[in-house]
């Protein structure tokens, strides 16, 4: 397999350990074939691909996989169901995910990759797979873009300790990403975020989801139009039932009020909104999930009851990550040119103070819901991301935009 120089550079090092950070199409799939490839080539050995989720583990690197290895002709067998090739010579590899890390548990492997790995928990290596190469003496790559300072980075850190060597490369760096297309990212993306994604930056978040929202973005709109169509993010929690009533301006969006209900149902809150703001267009960016449960006792679905009072629905067929919805709005709070495209009326106190507040659990990447904040930055957070989103090319997608047949309110 042809490798790029950075590549060949992790390929050749004989480290026992290897930690790579690298920014979004560096070429990490790529890399981790190779690797799986060469240590399988030796006779009766197991290596094991590991990725955060079965729908990551499958479609990330499975098809390609199989493709590189029946190209050389080396395939014995393969498992579909079970995820696993059968070489000539006796060698075995197997695909799996963290999803239930103590099913990884009683083998033993000569070769280890670890994708994503700060998507994936401590204790699947430390607890789990690290004694899984005690036996065979065997190695392992850990590879992945940064996610603040978790695990992750204590791996990175011990580069030239023992056994252990890091590298760190941008996505530049990978080659397969155009110069062009690197600016506009720069541009389209916060300063921290890019950093992480793109130049591949141990970047530490103090805990601070929103952290990009400053008083800069707080302003009323000087002139609300008078028809032009309002776009809402709706969270479904009935406890309470929250949403954000925004303006689109051009590339700029401007929350004008907020909505908050307690004990209530997405019918109550529809009712609200008509209240509020009689013979307008509205748009609604609810949480995917709605399109089968519901928060009314009539048995119909949330999207459904939206729809019947003739507001317009635009959801995919599931959340996006929750980090890609925060990272959309902290990217319209301020970009990494310092431009501000989202604001939010000093009325909306509930949210300012959910942006100021919302904060991730200690030690993970997790949003501490506990506070409460949750809600209406969820909300706020649909809408955003579902308009302005951020593509980090994962394999695991969302549907695209979808529209109800519902007729907009006149």
């Amino acid at each position: 397999m042809k490798l790029t120089d950075p590549q060949k550079t992790i390929s050749s090092s004989d480290s026992r350990f290897r930690v790579v950070a690298a920014g979004r199409r560096f070429g990490k799939s790529f890399l981790s074939i190779n690797e799986l490839a060469k240590f399988s080539r030796m006779p009766n050995t197991k290596c094991l691909y590991v990725a955060p989720t079965y729908r990551q583990a499958k479609q990330v690197i499975w098809d390609e996989l199989k493709n590189r290895l029946h190209l050389v002709n080396w395939i014995k067998r393969v498992n579909e169901s079970d995820l696993h090739i059968v070489l000539k010579n006796g060698s075995i590899i197997y695909i799996r995910s963290a999803d239930n890390r103590e099913a990884l548990r009683g083998a033993k492997y000569n070769f280890i990759v670890m994708d994503e790995c700060a998507d994936i928990h401590s204790d699947t290596w430390y607890q789990v797979l690290r004694p899984t190469l005690s036996d065979t003496g065997g190695h392992a790559l850990f590879i992945g873009s940064p996610k603040g300072r978790n695990w992750f980075y204590d791996l990175y850190s011990q580069g030239g300790e023992n056994d252990w060597n890091s590298w760190q490369f941008t996505t530049l760096d990978g080659g397969n990403v155009d110069e062009n297309e690197i600016i506009q990212a720069k541009q389209d993306l916060d300063e921290r975020t890019f950093e992480q994604e793109y130049e591949a930056k141990f970047v530490s978040y103090s805990g601070v989801c929103y952290y990009s929202f400053t008083e800069h973005n707080i302003k009323s709109m000087t002139e609300i139009p008078p028809t032009a169509p309002l776009h809402i993010g709706m969270d479904f929690n009935i406890d309470p039932m929250s949403a954000v009533v925004c303006i689109q301006d051009g590339e700029n969006a401007w929350v004008i009020d907020e909505i908050t209900i307690y004990s209530s149902n997405t019918n109550e809150m529809c009712e609200e909104i008509k209240r509020r703001y009689p013979k307008r267009g509205v748009i609604v960016y609810p949480d995917a999930s709605g399109v089968r449960r519901t928060t009314a006792s009539t048995g119909i679905t949330d999207h459904l009851i939206l729809q019947q009072h003739g507001f317009n629905v635009r959801t995919g067929s599931i959340n996006p990550p929750v980090a890609e919805r925060i990272a959309a709005v902290n990217s319209r709070l301020r970009n990494n040119e310092n431009q501000h495209k989202l604001y939010i009326d000093p009325k909306c106190k509930q949210l300012r103070e959910g942006l100021i507040k919302m904060t991730y659990k200690e030690g993970t990447r997790q949003p501490d819901k506990s506070s409460g904040y949750d809600h209406i930055t969820d909300a706020l957070g649909y809408y955003i991301e579902r308009t302005w989103p951020i593509r980090n090319n994962r394999t695991e997608k969302y549907m695209p935009t979808r529209r109800s047949t519902g007729r907009s309110m006149r």
